[in-house]
């Protein structure tokens, strides 16, 4: 028996999250000192070791939240662990793709104590009996919707023609960080119309941020950062959001790397409690990170190839457009790639009454690829598609695999009432963990209500929203 299993026998909820934090400490330390010496100029091992201290940081702030605060609920608390391991597990990913091994050694405790302290909440061990927290917010009831530039007041405007208080969003960022996480109440960024090419990092000190646009292909983020020039796939967001509570409406957000350049990602959210209503998110490979925590996406467009939307975030698509693009010759295409890595995470991405059609480019050639509803990332891998109009350019067999055998035991995948001439579960795949759902019972876990538990934050918002089926 190891160390590490004969002191869990002895331990609870709290204490193991204890023993994790202080290891994320230890590791932190480790990474940022091996960070510094690999920044040189043209190492890429050092951007995957920044990544990583931005993760570690960010998963210390949630452990941290969880050890001093009485208000977290058993969803919050499952839904905060497996964010931490998720950062863990991509710190991991970042590294390996720079060739970078060795961290593996120093981090294994970590991996046990954070699955020993998820496995404890799934059980009922929980380290508090809270009531539901919720990001503070002191504004009207449906500030997201009803906020207009002709009627309503922000808090900065970013216009690059020189009209605003700031030409960057970046620069509101900054100005925003000085306060920290001292500041709770929201502050109301409205960006004009107009392109706007940077690399915005909001990180968890800098939370409940409106940002409004004037419209998807009106107000646009872009960028073209890439795996194949050298980044890493989470540092090759155009944008990048931590701080709980975000909120974005009427924005294209963009990676315009192209097909031929792998990962590049457009957004990437970690952010806990997030809303995006009516945007827009635009690349290939990877464009829609949704890394961790609880988000909700109502009434956007997310263009891709392959695995375009992927992560371990808990995440419900509503009324949402979802169009393929054309990949490079020989490549498939592959809505989702979904990372849970645990049976005890409480997270999976839910596709709900939305569509999956062609952009006007691949329905030319769309016989000449393969496009599949998803594939499994990681060894529990959880999706859903319900009420959804599913374009016949979806292959029959509706999922695709990683690699061989993997994960088709464990993951689990599922079809509810779908519709359309892509929508047919007769020659599905036939795998263990394929299921197709017959009654609102079944479907009702990966609703609004219970994935996302989005009835106690989603309606302060204004957005539309359906609980369940």
């Amino acid at each position: 028996m190891t160390t590490s299993s004969a002191m869990s026998l002895q331990l609870d909820g709290f204490e193991t999250i204890q023993m994790a934090q202080t290891q994320i400490l230890q590791i932190r330390k480790w990474v940022q000192s091996m960070g510094d010496e690999l920044s040189r100029p043209l190492n890429h091992a050092g951007m995957a070791f920044s990544d990583c201290v931005k993760l570690y940081s960010e998963s210390e702030f949630r452990l941290s939240q969880l050890l001093l605060n009485e208000n977290e609920t058993h969803d919050d608390t499952r839904m905060w662990l497996s964010g931490v391991l998720t950062n863990h597990r991509t710190c991991l990913n970042g590294l390996n793709e720079k060739g970078f091994d060795e961290i593996q050694l120093v981090t294994h405790n970590l991996t046990f104590w954070l699955n020993k302290a998820l496995a404890l909440q799934t059980q009922g061990s929980s380290i508090r009996k809270g009531v539901p927290r919720r990001p503070q917010d002191n504004q009207v009831g449906g500030t997201l919707t009803s906020w207009s530039p002709t009627t309503s007041k922000a808090d900065f405007v970013v216009a690059n023609d020189g009209s605003g208080t700031h030409r960057k969003i970046n620069d509101v960022i900054a100005a925003l960080k000085k306060f920290g996480s001292k500041r709770t109440r929201r502050v109301i960024i409205y960006v004009k119309a107009g392109v706007y090419n940077e690399k915005i990092e909001i990180d968890h000190s800098v939370k409940n941020v409106m940002l409004v646009g004037d419209g998807i292909d009106r107000t646009i983020i872009t960028g073209n950062r890439n795996v194949a020039d050298g980044d890493t796939t989470f540092g090759s967001a155009t944008v990048g959001v931590s701080g709980d509570g975000f909120w974005a409406r009427d924005i294209t957000f963009e990676n315009t790397a192209g097909p031929y350049k792998a990962q590049a990602v457009a957004l990437r959210a970690s952010s806990d409690f997030s809303v995006f209503y009516r945007c827009s998110f635009k690349g290939y490979q990877d464009t829609l990170y949704v890394l961790t925590m609880r988000q909700f996406y109502r009434d956007c467009r997310i263009y891709g190839t392959i695995d375009f939307i992927f992560g371990n975030a808990a995440v419900v698509f509503q009324n949402c457009d979802i169009f393929i693009r054309r990949p490079n010759h020989g490549q498939g295409n592959f809505i989702t790639a979904q990372s849970r890595d645990g049976p005890h995470e409480n997270t999976g991405i839910s596709v709900h009454k939305s569509r999956i059609r062609p952009t006007p480019e691949f329905a030319a050639v769309e016989n000449s690829f393969r496009t599949y509803l998803g594939r499994p990332w990681r060894e529990y891998s959880r999706t859903v598609f319900m009420e959804t109009d599913i374009d016949g350019l979806v292959d029959p067999k509706g999922w695709g695999e990683w690699h061989g055998n993997f994960a088709l035991s464990t993951l689990f995948y599922a079809e509810y009432k779908n519709t359309g001439m892509g929508s047919s579960t007769a020659r599905r795949v036939n795998w263990p963990g394929f299921h197709v759902f017959n009654s609102p019972q079944e479907a009702g876990p990966f609703c609004v209500g219970k994935l996302i538990q989005g009835e106690s934050w989603i309606p302060v918002t204004g957005v539309p929203f359906q609980l369940g089926v």
